[in-house]
């Protein structure tokens, strides 16, 4: 007797699929416009202290933006799904850094993926400590949640 219920992809190739594809990310400079607004200063390349002094919230979804969402390809920032990113002090004069994170539906299939490539585009910014991404569902993800540019990418009207 065979057993057919058997999943057809374990968790940990879907882990390490998610792995594979957050290494593929491409590489962007941080010099973004955030860096030019009053709450966050211009990060310096000459120590990583330097750096960590002018990481805000700002650059951190900036870069969050390089995340896009494999089924929707639109990326999480503008989907909504980034709820909280908060910035801590930490050892040796880097920031640690704090997201959390919803998905689209509870089982989103995307889940490992869009985790995975969330933490490694936080851990390039210099000056970042660690980082600690966690996924709630409290409040659940909704349509309203997108911005202009997602509602357009989606063709929501």
């Amino acid at each position: 007797m065979s057993e057919t219920n058997q999943p057809t992809e374990p968790q940990a190739t879907v882990n390490q699929a998610a792995e594979t594809q957050a290494a593929e990310l491409p590489t962007v400079a941080l010099e973004s416009a955030c860096c030019q607004a009053s709450t966050c200063e211009p990060m310096s390349s000459s120590t990583s202290s330097d750096a960590s002094a002018g990481l805000c919230e700002d650059k951190v979804r900036e870069e969050l933006k390089r995340v896009i969402d494999p089924e929707l390809f639109v990326n999480i920032v503008d989907l909504g799904l980034i709820y909280v990113v908060d910035i801590q002090p930490g050892e040796g004069g880097k920031q640690n850094v704090n997201v959390e994170m919803t998905m689209t539906s509870p089982m989103c299939p995307a889940g490992p993926q869009l985790v995975a490539n969330s933490r490694q585009v936080v851990e390039e910014i210099p000056g970042v400590g660690a980082v600690d991404i966690k996924v709630v569902m409290d409040p659940p993800w909704t349509p309203d949640k997108m911005t202009e540019d997602a509602r357009d990418q989606l063709g929501i009207f």
